[in-house]
């Protein structure tokens, strides 16, 4: 076996997940996956007991001595550079690791060295996962966004993501933004379709599948769907120009139900003029995965390296 593997872990709000990858191949290796749920309110040790539960499996899989490292996409607010976590409340996740060095935790814990374990947003990891093996494939400019629990966003240029420039927003985010009264986060993810659906109907649907599930005969659910498509061109409209964006996919949970408001979408954006290619993402969790792991290819790093400052 040779020593050419990366581990991509992918770090949400209510679990963790992690793949093993073959950094030459820039493929999946088979068994080489583990999935815990997490309690991001829970304590500093609790926490990586559960990241050491996670990866360590995979480890011992593939043996310590073959594996480069560890690419960790984490939401932030975190210094991603030195892997120092910055939550502060503003998310209400993982305020435990606020201003816990995360590399030097999981160096301990996973007698790992602490450079072989590398950190970005997870946006953006799933952006570059598109970029290597998805939809991004061969962009000149393109954006990926997550619809999910929170709304993410990454813009890359030629796979490198622009966080500091007057074609994007001020750190390549969107989901602070105003819009509709609110901010872009409160507008497009899964608690606000929910809670329009809910408003609209008077029911007490709890997530977005079952509000897809009605589709084929509530007029409410059509209507939401439809909306939100409307809007979300409408919202993106604007950066699309301005960074010329030729490519964009979707992911997060609320790209499942694409089919549901893609005419809508497709309609927006043809009323603003654009013309971009946008598709739903195959591999959704799996980017984020490829994007995370690819940290620890050299050439790659270093040509994001600077970006890691700015997110």
């Amino acid at each position: 076996m040779k020593n050419n593997f990366s581990i991509g872990v992918d770090v949400g709000g209510s679990h963790v997940s992690c793949k093993v990858i073959d950094l030459d191949t820039r493929q999946f290796v088979d068994g080489g996956f583990n999935s815990l749920s997490i309690n991001n309110q829970g304590s500093k040790e609790s926490v990586f007991e559960t990241f050491a539960a996670l990866i360590t499996p995979c480890i011992q899989q593939i043996g310590k001595e073959n594996i480069i490292g560890i690419g960790l996409a984490f939401p932030g607010p975190i210094d991603y550079e030195n892997g120092i976590g910055l939550f502060t409340g503003e998310n209400s996740k993982y305020q435990n690791l606020n201003q816990v060095n995360i590399r030097e935790e999981l160096s301990n814990c996973l007698g790992l060295k602490e450079k072989q374990i590398r950190f970005i947003n997870d946006a953006t990891a799933f952006a570059a996962g598109e970029y290597f093996n998805g939809e991004l494939s061969g962009s000149n400019r393109s954006l990926a966004i997550t619809l999910g629990t929170g709304f993410g966003a990454a813009f890359l240029d030629k796979g490198i993501p622009v966080i500091s420039d007057n074609k994007v927003p001020k750190g390549g985010c969107l989901w602070y933004l105003p819009f509709d009264e609110t901010i872009a986060d409160d507008y497009f993810s899964t608690r606000g379709l929910v809670e329009r659906f809910n408003s609209l109907s008077g029911k007490g649907v709890e997530g977005v599948k079952e509000i897809a599930e009605l589709y084929q005969t509530d007029e409410i659910a059509q209507k939401v769907f439809t909306d939100f498509g409307n809007k979300l061109a409408t919202f993106l409209s604007p950066w699309l120009q301005k960074f010329d964006v030729d490519k964009m996919v979707i992911g997060g949970n609320i790209s499942r139900a694409y089919n549901l408001f893609e005419q809508a979408f497709n309609h927006g954006l043809n009323q603003e003029g654009l013309n971009v290619v946008a598709r739903p993402s195959s591999r959704l969790e799996d980017s984020a995965f490829i994007g995370a792991a690819m940290l620890l290819d050299d050439d790659f790093y270093h040509s994001i390296k600077d970006q890691l400052k700015l997110m």
